[in-house]
């Protein structure tokens, strides 16, 4: 797994809980970190497939 793609995954995680955190306190500020998290879930994902794609071109 590429390294930029563990971080963005990292991040994701980290947003998800921050965001359950907001909502479980009433801020509405969760919806920041829900944002986020979509965010740095197409990052990882982005990450992800441009090394498979690489990969299968070197190869």
């Amino acid at each position: 797994m590429p390294r930029l793609a563990v971080y963005a995954s990292i991040v994701c995680v980290l947003s998800v809980a921050a965001a359950v955190v907001s909502f479980v306190q009433g801020s509405w500020l969760g919806i920041v970190w829900v944002l986020l998290a979509g965010l740095s879930s197409n990052m990882t994902w982005y990450y992800l497939r441009r090394a498979r794609a690489q990969k299968s071109v070197t190869h």
